[in-house]
């Protein structure tokens, strides 16, 4: 894994020792889990959370993977298959199960107490559906892992919006991303395998410098270099297939991801956008050393300081 820039250490918390002051205490944490994910799949992620970097609670919500079999219903919604599908009804068993998970927060917190999201892959826009639809008042910072955030565009051929709908809600309906003092949106990606197109030669990126804009209000920026020597014509199999999947997320086969959602697909404008070499999408089939996902220890002590400050 390639280095990044050193994140800067707690402000807030510097700040108030150099007036003085007492820091603020870290705030308790929801995590979202992912598409045909379950609440097992976070327990590593929460234990990090709580046993190595002090968060007073690291709730996961409760969710099987059976329980995603509910999506089906939406096949019954005529919207769906017009590709105009809402996220209510059909993920209100979700929904439920955040804002349970939500409550079970807000009773660790003190009077005036604030909560993080953190929503892995899919949980990161049901999560903003659900601060849309629900009391979101006491929630200060959406961390977003993974979360294929844009819908995929259209009129590209062999393209499929497989959220039949979803996403295009979620971009028109759902308040914009922003990074302000009262609440923060921090978007992370990964840069896990470039894909390639399923025939012809592959441009894979050489020397790439990626520089993420810096949000507003004194947000940070955060500049990736990766130096990769491959040959453009020795894409793999496992590049053009993995392509496949990228070009059904954003439209294109040939980018960076992490192995599910394409590193593009995964910013938000006006978040906090962020990216990591090396790390994989998902816990399922991760490997702290060899294949880290997001939770990975190593990769978590890059971005937790968002949730402690």
């Amino acid at each position: 894994m390639l280095p990044l820039l050193s994140p800067p250490r707690l402000r807030a918390t510097a700040a108030a020792a150099s007036a003085g002051g007492t820091a603020t205490p870290p705030r308790p944490a929801v995590i979202l889990p992912g598409l045909g994910n379950n609440t097992g799949d976070y327990a590593g992620l929460a234990a990090g959370l709580r046993e190595d970097h002090g968060l007073p609670a690291a709730v996961v919500a409760r969710v099987t993977r059976p329980d995603w079999l509910r999506n089906a219903a939406g096949l019954a919604d005529a919207n769906y298959w017009r590709g105009t599908l809402r996220p209510r009804p059909v993920l209100d068993w979700y929904l439920k199960r955040v804002e349970e998970a939500v409550a079970e927060a807000r009773e660790l917190c003190g009077p005036g107490g604030k909560i993080s999201l953190i929503g892995h892959s899919a949980g990161g826009w049901l999560a903003r559906v659900y601060m849309e639809e629900f009391d979101a008042s006491d929630i200060s910072l959406l961390l977003t892992l993974g979360t294929p955030h844009l819908p995929p565009p259209k009129g590209v051929p062999g393209v499929i919006d497989q959220t039949r709908g979803l996403l295009n809600y979620v971009e028109k309906n759902c308040a914009p991303a922003v990074y302000t003092p009262e609440l923060r949106y921090v978007c992370i990606a990964g840069r896990y395998i470039q894909g390639a197109p399923l025939l012809g030669n592959s441009e894979v990126a050489s020397d790439e410098v990626l520089a993420v804009d810096t949000p507003s209000e004194g947000g940070e920026a955060v500049i990736i270099s990766t130096s990769d020597k491959s040959d453009p014509s020795s894409a793999t199999w496992r590049a053009r297939f993995v392509g496949q999947g990228y070009k059904q997320v954003c439209g294109r086969a040939d980018v960076w991801g992490d192995g599910v959602v394409p590193e593009m697909a995964a910013h938000l404008e006006g978040a906090l956008n962020i990216s990591y070499d090396g790390v994989y999408h998902s816990p399922v089939g991760a490997d702290d050393e060899q294949r880290p996902w997001y939770g990975s220890p190593a990769i978590l002590k890059q971005w937790v300081h968002h949730l402690l400050s």
